[in-house]
This record gives C-alpha cells, sequence and structure tokens, in this order.
C-alpha cells in the first residue's frame, strides 16, 4: 500500500513559509526606518526624558537653519543714550535745537575730581562756526557755551564788523588741573569751563581776547559786550585784566555757587 502523505506536513511549510516572508517584510521595514533617521536622532536624548522613560528613544525636534542662526546673532550694541539718566539725554536734545554739531566720549575718570560721566566733544556750534581745537566739555557747559554763543557773540559780531564768526579758537576745556597756586579742583577738571582765546571772523579778521589798544574802539566794544553778557549765562567769567593768568583769554564756567552768586571780573 502506498504510505500517504500527513496533511500536517503541508500547512506546517506554508506557516515558516508565511514566518520567512513576515520577517522579511519586518527587516525592510525596519531598513527604511532607519534610513530614514540620522545617526543623531538615534543617539541624541529627548528633552523630556527622565527616569521613568529611559530606555524610550523619542524622535528629537529640529529647529529651522534660519531660526537657529537668529539665536547664535550677537545683539547690536546698545546706543551711548540707553546708559544715561533723562537730564543728559534731553540735554543733548537741547544741543541739537542750538545747532551744535558733537560725538560722544567714553567716560573720563582720572581720580580725585577729574572726572565727568557723560562727556561730549563739540566740534562746531550754529552757523556753522568751529571750535578750534575741537573741545571736551559736559553737556551742560556745552549748552551754556552754544547758547551765549548764538544769542550774544554771534551777533554782537555781525554788529560791529559786518560779518559772521567763522573760527573760535579755545585754550583749554576739560583738564585735570587745580586752580594756579591752590589745592582747589580747578572747573576745568569736570568739564565745566571753557578758555576763549580769539575769533576770527569771515571775513579774515581776527580779534585777539588780550586787551585791545587805545584806538582798537570795536574790538574794545566787542570785548567788553562779551564780558558783560557773558554774566546772564555762565557763573563765572574772567579776562584781561582780572589777573596774570587770564591776561590772554576769557574763562567761562557754570560753577554752582551758594545764593546764586556770579563772579564776573
Amino acid at each position: 500500500m502506498a504510505e500517504r502523505t500527513s496533511h500536517s506536513d503541508k500547512p506546517f511549510s506554508n506557516r515558516k513559509s508565511s514566518a520567512r516572508a513576515a520577517a522579511a517584510l519586518s527587516m525592510a521595514l525596519l531598513a527604511s526606518g532607519l534610513s530614514a533617521c540620522s545617526v543623531d536622532d538615534l543617539l541624541r536624548p529627548s528633552a523630556d526624558v527622565g527616569l521613568g522613560n529611559a530606555g524610550v528613544i523619542s524622535t528629537a525636534v529640529h529647529m529651522p537653519a534660519a531660526t537657529s542662526r537668529a539665536y547664535m546673532t550677537p545683539m547690536p550694541p546698545l546706543s551711548p543714550n540707553a546708559y544715561m539718566p533723562a537730564d543728559e539725554v534731553d540735554c543733548r536734545k537741547q544741543l541739537k535745537r542750538l545747532g551744535v554739531t558733537f560725538r560722544e566720549l567714553p567716560p573720563i575718570d582720572e581720580g580725585g575730581a577729574c572726572r565727568i560721566d557723560h562727556p561730549v566733544q563739540v566740534i562746531s556750534l550754529s552757523g556753522g562756526i568751529e571750535i578750534k581745537p575741537a573741545v571736551t566739555l559736559n553737556c551742560q557747559m556745552a549748552v551754556a557755551f552754544a547758547t551765549w554763543t548764538k544769542r550774544e557773540l554771534a551777533p554782537a559780531a555781525r554788529w560791529r564788523y559786518f560779518s559772521g564768526i567763522r573760527t573760535i579758537r579755545q585754550g583749554s576745556g576739560y583738564s585735570c588741573r587745580k586752580i594756579n597756586g591752590t589745592s582747589v579742583a580747578s572747573e576745568h577738571s569736570t568739564g565745566n569751563a571753557i578758555d576763549i582765546m580769539s575769533i576770527t571772523l569771515k571775513n579774515g579778521k581776527t580779534i585777539d581776547v588780550r586787551k585791545p589798544g587805545l584806538f582798537a574802539f570795536r574790538q574794545r566794544s566787542l570785548l567788553n559786550k562779551v564780558r558783560s553778557e557773558g554774566c546772564d549765562y555762565f557763573t563765572t567769567v574772567l579776562g584781561p585784566g582780572y589777573n596774570r593768568d587770564h591776561a590772554d583769554h576769557f574763562h567761562f564756567d557754570i560753577k554752582n555757587r551758594r545764593n546764586g552768586y556770579r563772579a564776573c571780573r
């Protein structure tokens, strides 16, 4: 009798084929999944991984390149005004309204009284009047000087000489020093003073501050005007005739004195 083939062999063979096919499909799917992931995706831990799910691999969230670069771009430096008290900011607005050309300087601190927290370098005044050389002052002194020049000095020169002012030559603005022969700090030490040596008009004439000759009527008139009107804008006006130290220049400052006292000599 011929031996009968067991019916159980065929299903068993089919089951093995199906298992192999399933395994092959699983490997194909796994390979496809791995190819879509970078090494970083597998190795980078999730930000939310804790003790409870330390064995779970999660897909990291990537920031767009543009956003990433934006986070790495350094912030631009703040303007000097960002660090200034409100009165200093307002003072600079006054300078601009007066037509002053100036630039900001870093803080000055040479020890003792020699200090300006927010200095400015004045280059020119209203009407294009050049300051030579450019002078370093505190802002409040710069405003006082610019206002006096615009309202008093320039009109006085035009009235007497029929000419505008081209240049004001200064001998000192900020300077770390004491008043000559004393231990008292000069107002120059805080940028609170300026010394004027001469004035050159647009017609070419130069007016020296030194005491004019006997017949220099227009020059004497101008210098007397400079001296007297200056007391309305400065608390100190000193010039030729006061002492030997001021024989060749006018000294202007805005020293704060008790009872509003002004020294105009």
